[in-house]
């Protein structure tokens, strides 16, 4: 009998390996539509629960219909044209990391902890008899562990808050992670984020927030044991409603309303 080839062993193994990688790959390349289908439905979800119009049982695509999402230049406040950049393929996360249509934040401005700040963002509008009666805007920011990433959605007076979905985090779970907790959530509802001047007055405060104006306006009931990301959420909010953040496409809605009315 000839003697077995002793890499023949190695030779097996390496066939199998190679076999069970294309399959994987194969596997993965095709999922790969269905896997970015979910994730732009699950986002959708998520603005539909911050702007309070998600409803059990019916179809994600027909609460979405209604809301019209736009691109916005955030140094300016202005519309971007659909033919500049289309909202349906434009990906703010990748848009920041190019030198063509995001930059560096310097340590000043960076109190979100971005390191980098896209040219442009999504905004999403619930028009109610030609009136835009809400805004939802994407936001995100550092916590303890991880880039939070939410929606905030704003009554048409451009500073109260109608809800917000936390829908992506690596937050501690029971601690930090309850951010995503729908209760506290619920507690957003109402508050506003300026206050006198025009600043971010919006605060994250520990224990239970004020019982009497002006502070309850602006106060959220804290996260117990979570001090670095509650502290986290108060700087990506004053960060993305301040002059780097929707700022100046606010204070270009109001120019355009008054010009309206006027």
């Amino acid at each position: 009998m000839a003697e077995e080839n002793p890499a023949k062993p190695f030779y097996s193994v390496l066939i199998l390996a190679f076999v069970c990688s294309a399959l994987v790959a194969g596997a993965a390349v095709g999922l790969r539509p269905l896997q970015e289908a979910n994730r732009q439905l699950d986002k959708k979800k998520h603005i539909l629960y911050a702007a309070g119009l998600f409803q059990e049982g019916k179809s994600i695509e027909e609460m979405f219909a209604p809301i019209e999402t736009k691109i916005v230049e955030l140094a300016s406040g202005e519309f971007v044209p659909e033919t500049t950049v289309s909202p349906n393929s434009y990906n703010q996360l990748k848009a920041a990391l190019s030198n063509s249509t995001g930059r560096s934040l310097t340590s000043e401005e960076d109190i979100a902890k971005l390191r980098r700040l896209e040219k442009y963002s999504l905004v999403y509008l619930v028009r109610e008899n030609e009136r835009v009666s809400q805004i939802i805007l994407p936001v995100r920011g550092k916590g303890l562990w991880s880039t939070m990433f939410a929606y905030v959605a704003l009554d048409g007076d451009l500073t109260t808050i109608r809800g917000v979905s936390f829908y992506e985090h690596g937050e501690t779970p029971g601690l930090g992670g309850e951010v995503e907790n729908k209760r506290w959530q619920d507690g957003w509802r109402g508050k506003k984020i300026y206050g006198d001047g025009g600043k971010v007055a919006l605060q994250v405060v520990k224990g239970k927030g004020a019982n009497i104006e002006p502070q309850k306006s602006h106060q959220i009931d804290g996260l117990s044991g979570a001090t670095l990301t509650t502290k986290g959420v108060d700087s990506l909010m004053e960060f993305w409603f301040g002059d780097h953040g929707f700022k100046p496409f606010f204070a270009r809605l109001k120019e355009t309303k008054e010009k309206t009315n006027g």
